[in-house]
């Protein structure tokens, strides 16, 4: 069975673009008899915008659309969610993104990193200086068990990175863009699990694509 979905962030109000995804997802899932969901990735939480869900659901309704299950309208316009999950709102799927964070710290996937704003501030300039890549250089990535205890017990805050391969090659063949192929080294170690204990995109938008 097809299923599209559609996930804007409240962080702003509907535009065009936006409307244009959302309708393309729309009118496919309904061509092919299968559902369109609608999910809100709201884990920028310094961004949100007081009433965005409400704006985001409004508009979609101006241009017809209804979600088949995630986030909705009911006959009152109070927000409720329909479908099998238990929440597609991602500030209320905290505990299934940190059980992923887990299982990749532990199978060495993914490591926690201490450094300050103000590192990753200077190593950035000192990069564009040098007229290299920007990037993290790795700088905690190889901190012991015993050295990130350490700092956790210090009441040092931290972030999680994914772990990136240094060797090899990654290759894929995209419906849209054909056989992709590029280094791994050139793949910088991403946050994935924020200071707050929010998820970042590149985590959370994994694991929802996956379990919805």
């Amino acid at each position: 069975m097809i299923k599209t979905r559609f996930a804007p962030s409240p962080t702003g109000f509907l535009h065009v673009g936006n409307l244009k995804i959302a309708l393309y997802s729309y009118l496919f899932a309904k061509k092919n008899n299968g559902t369109f969901m609608l999910r809100i990735e709201d884990t920028d939480r310094e961004r949100l915008v007081e009433g965005g869900i409400e704006n985001i659901l409004n508009s979609l309704l101006w241009a017809g659309i209804k979600p088949d299950e995630g986030v909705s309208f009911d006959e009152n316009k109070n927000i409720v969610q329909i479908g099998g999950l238990d929440s597609y709102i991602q500030s209320e799927r905290l505990e299934i993104y940190h059980k992923y964070v887990d299982e990749l710290l532990e199978k060495d996937h993914a490591y926690k990193c201490f450094c300050s704003t103000e590192r990753l501030a200077e190593l950035r300039e000192t990069q564009q200086e040098n007229k290299q890549p920007t990037g993290y250089d790795g700088h905690c990535r190889k901190l012991s068990i015993e050295e990130v205890n350490t700092k956790i017990e210090a009441g040092e805050k931290f972030v999680v990175r994914m772990k990136m391969p240094k060797e090899g090659v990654t290759k894929f063949t995209d419906l849209v863009r054909g056989k992709v192929e590029f280094k791994n080294d050139l793949v910088d170690d991403q946050v994935i699990l924020k200071s707050d204990g929010f998820p970042t995109y590149h985590l959370a938008v994994v694991v929802d694509d996956h379990l919805m």
